[in-house]
């Protein structure tokens, strides 16, 4: 992270004061401004800092004194993310990355620019992180795998040893993922998924969800004497 460096979080949603929250309180970077496109500008303040039109975005902040991190979770399979993230550095602005300080990364990982890693997060020796990821809070990413750019991964996800996740894949709560997988990109694997074997690419992986007992109650089970 670049000491001191202003920050424009691009977007207004709960992630945006939730990025806003992070940066602000646990990195040297001060936010300044949010902004979002004028199509969808609905407000002109957020948290007390301008939300201004991303098209005149180079004009009101110079692109040279300002960092950028676009605070979009995975709309379109992390489409959205990946196309605001790479305009925004057309327009000259220089992406900011954020590692929470209670977040344990082995010092030999590899992370690409504008990353959001929340707190919890294990990341063991020899993993490499692409650009663009954002990885929720209290993952386990085990040694010498791959999360390729643009994915996210949401919470209590166990990506285990020499696993390689691909490009714009979304892995939702509680997936599980064996040793020696390859994920092809474009996978949403889902909650409580438990993935073996390697998955193609564009592919859905559903988990099992658990079925309501109807002939049992809680109570009669653990024998509550009322």
């Amino acid at each position: 992270m670049e000491n001191g460096k202003k920050l424009i979080i691009v977007g207004d949603t709960a992630f945006a004061e939730v990025a806003f929250e992070y940066f602000t309180h646990d990195s040297p970077y001060t936010v300044v401004a949010f902004s979002v496109e004028r199509d969808y500008l609905k407000k002109t303040e957020l948290l007390g800092l301008p939300v201004v039109p991303f098209e005149t975005l180079e004009q009101r902040f110079a692109p040279s004194e300002h960092a950028f991190f676009v605070a979009s979770v995975y709309t379109q399979l992390n489409r959205l993310r990946t196309r605001l993230y790479r305009a925004v550095k057309v327009k000259g602005f220089a992406p900011a990355s954020y590692i929470s300080s209670r977040a344990f990364v082995w010092r030999n990982c590899q992370i690409g620019e504008h990353c959001f890693i929340f707190e919890h997060n294990v990341v063991q020796p020899f993993v490499r992180i692409g650009d663009n990821v954002v990885i929720w809070s209290g993952n386990h990413i085990g040694h010498h795998s791959v999360i390729n750019s643009h994915s996210f991964i949401s919470s209590h996800v166990v990506i285990s040893g020499f696993v390689e996740v691909g490009e714009s894949c979304f892995l939702g709560v509680n997936a599980t993922i064996t040793n020696n997988v390859t994920i092809g990109p474009d996978c949403l694997i889902g909650a409580g998924g438990v993935v073996v074997k390697n998955i193609d690419a564009d592919r859905i992986v559903k988990g099992t969800p658990s079925e309501i007992s109807e002939d049992r109650s809680a109570k009669r089970f653990f024998k509550v004497k009322e």
